[in-house]
C-alpha cells in the first residue's frame, strides 16, 4: 500500500536534513579542533611541527579517498555506504578523543577522513536520489550548500565551548552522537539506492588513493619545509607519476574506478574547475580572516566565531533563497561569473586591512560581499558537476566534485599560505602581520578573477525556465 504523498514529502524533507548534516559534520570536523590544539599539545606531546598533522592527516585521508568512496557509492549502493562511512567516523572519532599519545590521535584523524571520504559522494548520490528531476531540487542543493559554512562557523564555537567547560577529547566525542542518530534514522528516510554489478577496480583505487594522498601531502607540507625541499618534492613527484598510472590503468581497465569518458562532457570539467578555484579562494580568505581578527584586532576565539556569523547568515540565505530563484531563471553560468566577481571584489577590499583596523569598517562589509559571491557560485557549479553525470555515475561524479573542491582547498591554502609568509617575513608585529594577511586576500583575489575567466571561457550557456519536471513522490522508494 503506497504512502499518502505529505507523508512521503516528510520523510523527503527528513531525508535531506540528514543529507545536509552530512555535510555540517564533515566540514565542523575540520574547524572544531582548532582552539583545542594547544590544549592536545601539551597532553599528548605534540611538538609545533606536528601538531599540524592533527588537521591534515583527516585532509589527506579525506581527499585521497574520495573517488574510491563515490566508487563504492555506485557499486553497492549509496545508502549503504553512507551508512557504513558514519560508522567509520564514529570509530575515528572514539579513537581520536580517547588518543594517548601523538600516533594514535593521527591515526584517529585518518580514519575520520576516511568515513567523510564515504560520506560526502554518497549525500551527494542520496540528494539526487530524493530530488532529482524534481522542482526542489535547486532548493535541495541550496540546503546542502549552505550546511558547509554553518559546520565551519559552529565548529568555531562548538571547539571553544567543549574546549573550556569540559576538556579537549570532546570536540571529537561530539560526532559520535549525531552518527549514532543519523545511522538510527537513515533507514526510515533515504531510499536504498541499488548499486551497480561490477567489481572495484583494486588496482585504480591503490594508484589513484596514493597518488591524491601523495599529492596533498606535498602540498600541506610545503608552506612548513619548503616548495623545494626534498620532502615536498618527492611527494608531489610520487602524486604526478602515480596520478598518471591512475590514468593509464583507468584507461585498460574493463571496469574502471573512474570512466575516462566522463571527461567528454565540457560541462563536467568546467564545473568541477569552477569548485576547485571555488575552494582555492574561499577557504584562504576565512582562515587569514581568523587570524587577522585574533592575532591583530585582538578578538577572542569567540568573537572571532561571533564576527564571522554575519557572513555565515548571508550565505545561507544567498543559498537558500537567492541562487536557486536566479539559476532557474539565468542559468548556472551568469551565476557563477557573477559569483566568482562578487568573491573577487570581497577579497580586495579586505586586502586594505589595516594593523589598527576596524571590525564593522574593514572586515564586515567586505566579508558580506565575499559571501554573497560564494552564494551565487557554490550551487550552480556543485549542481552542474552532478547533473551532467549518468546516473549510474552520480557517486563518482559526487566523488570527483568534492575532490576538486578539496584539492583546490589544499593547493590555494598552502599557496596563499606561502605567500603569506614570504610578505611577513621575520615579523611578528601587528604591521607585518597585516602586510602577510592582506597579501594573502590578494592572492585569494587573483584565483577567484581566475576562476571567473575560466568559468566564462569553458562554461556553456543553458537557458533555464523556471520549471522543472515533477516527479510522482511514490517513485521515490524509500524503506518504511
Amino acid at each position: 500500500m503506497s504512502q499518502p504523498p505529505a507523508a512521503t514529502a516528510r520523510r523527503r524533507w527528513l531525508g535531506l536534513a540528514l543529507i545536509a548534516a552530512a555535510q555540517f559534520v564533515v566540514i565542523m570536523d575540520t574547524s572544531i579542533i582548532g582552539v583545542a590544539l594547544p590544549d592536545m599539545q601539551a597532553e599528548l606531546g605534540f611538538t609545533p611541527e606536528s601538531l599540524s598533522w592533527v588537521f591534515n592527516a583527516y585532509v589527506v585521508a579525506f581527499g585521497g579517498l574520495l573517488l574510491l568512496g563515490g566508487r563504492l557509492s555506485d557499486l553497492f549502493g549509496a545508502r549503504r555506504v553512507f551508512l557504513a562511512g558514519w560508522g567509520i567516523l564514529a570509530l575515528g572519532s572514539v579513537l581520536a578523543g580517547a588518543a594517548t599519545g601523538v600516533g594514535m590521535e593521527i591515526a584517529g584523524r585518518a580514519v575520520q577522513g576516511a568515513g567523510a571520504a564515504l560520506i560526502a559522494p554518497a549525500a551527494l548520490s542520496l540528494l539526487m536520489a530524493l530530488f532529482g528531476g524534481t522542482p526542489q531540487l535547486p532548493k535541495a542543493f541550496a540546503v546542502y550548500g549552505a550546511a558547509a559554512p554553518l559546520g565551519g562557523t559552529a565548529g568555531v564555537f562548538l571547539g571553544g565551548v567543549l574546549t573550556e567547560y569540559t576538556s579537549w577529547p570532546w570536540v571529537f566525542y561530539i560526532t559520535v552522537p549525531i552518527a549514532l542518530a543519523v545511522i538510527l534514522l537513515a533507514p526510515s528516510a533515504l531510499p536504498r539506492v541499488p548499486g551497480q554489478r561490477g567489481s572495484v577496480d583494486v588496482l585504480g583505487a591503490v594508484t589513484g588513493t596514493a597518488g591524491l594522498a601523495a599529492l596533498v601531502y606535498g602540498i600541506v607540507r610545503a608552506p612548513e619545509t619548503g616548495w623545494t625541499s626534498a620532502e615536498v618534492l618527492i611527494a608531489l613527484a610520487a602524486g604526478v607519476i602515480l596520478l598518471g598510472l591512475f590514468f593509464i590503468v583507468q584507461r585498460a581497465a574493463r571496469q574502471p574506478l573512474l570512466r575516462l569518458g566522463i571527461f567528454r562532457t565540457p560541462q563536467l570539467g568546467a564545473a568541477n574547475t569552477a569548485q576547485l578555484l571555488l575552494g582555492a579562494a574561499w577557504v584562504p580568505m576565512w582562515f587569514f580572516l581568523n587570524l587577522y581578527l585574533q592575532q591583530v584586532l585582538g578578538a577572542s576565539s569567540f568573537a572571532a566565531g561571533a564576527a564571522l556569523l554575519p557572513m555565515t547568515v548571508l550565505i545561507v540565505l544567498g543559498m537558500t533563497m537567492v541562487a536557486p530563484r536566479l539559476l532557474a531563471r539565468f542559468g548556472a553560468k551568469p551565476l557563477i561569473i557573477a559569483g566568482f566577481g562578487f568573491l573577487a571584489a570581497g577579497l580586495v577590499w579586505l586586502g586594505f586591512v589595516r594593523p589598527d583596523g576596524n571590525y564593522v569598517v574593514d572586515v564586515l562589509p567586505a566579508s558580506l560581499v565575499a559571501a554573497f559571491g560564494m552564494a551565487l557560485a557554490f550551487i550552480p557549479s556543485l549542481g552542474t558537476a552532478i547533473g551532467v553525470a549518468r546516473p549510474e555515475e552520480t557517486g563518482v561524479a559526487s566523488g570527483l566534485v568534492n575532490t576538486s573542491y578539496q584539492i583546490g582547498s589544499a593547493v590555494g591554502l598552502a599557496a596563499v599560505t606561502a605567500l603569506s609568509s614570504a610578505v611577513v617575513g621575520t615579523g611578528t608585529g601587528p604591521v607585518a602581520l597585516t602586510s602577510g594577511y592582506s597579501a594573502a586576500f590578494i592572492g585569494a583575489a587573483t584565483i577567484a578573477v581566475i576562476g571567473g575567466l575560466i568559468a566564462a571561457a569553458t562554461l556553456r550557456a543553458v537557458k533555464r525556465s523556471g520549471e522543472a519536471e515533477a516527479v510522482d513522490d511514490e517513485q521515490v522508494p524509500v524503506d518504511a
